[in-house]
């Protein structure tokens, strides 16, 4: 095992790239499959994404058992390759969310990203609290993600900043043009700033013109090489490429994703099911696609990956 990276090394591998956040596979009981997750983990690894997230959101952390959680991330270090840097998660209230740093750090991931605070509303102060309580209690580089009873305004985090040497990054689920406007243009030398938008490449051209260029895709799971060629495409401002991968699957898939709270997880759960990577079903609360929904959403897939290949064929 490698050592892990300082919050400084890992700070820079994040300043431009795709951030790639694996599913946790689950066999037919429901259980944590590791084998299956650790292939994954490895697959999409070498893939070209900046760095990968392993039992977050998408990974479904909020439905890990302690254990599984130690597991989880234990299967990630083990099966990577390379040097590409790995993050784990931490969240529900301080104490909980020191624990899983706790067991984060000792897996050997390089950092951890922050997720809200659990079932309670909070003000800046407490949520500053919360923060520098957890960056106090590991070496790790963190990410703070900014979104929902998490969101952190902007004098809130220029204190942190100051309180906090191991934040190394936000990002930003909110978007709040102003404010981060305020918080980038400040802290831009100090702080990574990362797009964490739902169904973030839609966003992504304008991020970019905001001077964050780096973004999570959930769609990395199920694409990554049409993911990697829409990321490079806003990259170089190829806007007929971004036109046209959006009319054909990002506007689409992004209607089927919010029909249904939680589907942001689901939809890609049915995605890696429709190209043969099956990760298993998500766990309650959380419900898969509809049939209807299924059906709908794998000719989507399959023209993006059709043109995805297209696209690379072309500019060989």
């Amino acid at each position: 095992m490698t050592a892990p990276l300082s919050p400084e090394a890992l700070k820079a591998r994040l300043a431009c790239g795709l951030l790639g956040f694996p599913l946790t596979d689950f066999a037919t009981d429901g259980s944590f499959a590791p084998q299956p997750f650790g292939d994954r983990v490895r697959f999409l690894g070498g893939q070209g994404c900046a760095a990968l997230f392993v039992a977050s959101g998408a990974g479904e952390f909020f439905s890990l058992t302690r254990d599984e959680y130690a597991a989880v991330l234990a299967t990630a270090v083990s099966a990577r390759d390379g040097d590409i840097p790995l993050f784990g998660a931490a969240g529900g209230g301080t104490r909980d969310a020191i624990e899983h740093a706790a067991i984060a750090q000792r897996a050997g991931v390089d950092g951890l990203l922050l997720l809200p605070p659990y079932l309670t509303e909070v003000s800046q102060e407490g949520l500053r609290a919360h923060v520098t309580a957890i960056c106090r209690s590991t070496d790790l580089g963190i990410i703070l993600y900014s979104r929902a009873n998490g969101r952190v305004r902007p004098e809130t985090l220029f204190r942190l900043v100051d309180d906090c040497p191991n934040l190394i990054a936000l990002k930003d689920g909110v978007g709040e043009v102003e404010d981060l406007w305020a918080m980038r243009t400040r802290l831009s030398g100090r702080l990574a700033f990362l797009n964490g938008m739902p169904t973030a490449e839609v966003y992504a051209p304008s991020y970019r013109a905001m001077g964050v260029p780096t973004y999570s895709s959930a769609v990395y799971n199920f694409a990554p090489r049409a993911a990697m060629a829409f990321f490079n495409a806003v990259q170089t401002g190829d806007l007929a490429l971004i036109d046209r991968m959006m009319q054909a699957f990002f506007i689409p898939y992004g209607r089927i994703r919010a029909r249904q709270p939680g589907y942001a997880v689901s939809i890609v759960k049915a995605g890696v099911d429709i190209v043969g990577r099956s990760a298993g079903k998500v766990r309650p609360p959380l419900s898969d696609l509809t049939r209807a929904e299924y059906e709908e959403l794998a000719p989507l897939i399959d023209a993006l990956i059709r043109f995805s290949e297209d696209a690379h064929a072309l500019a060989r």
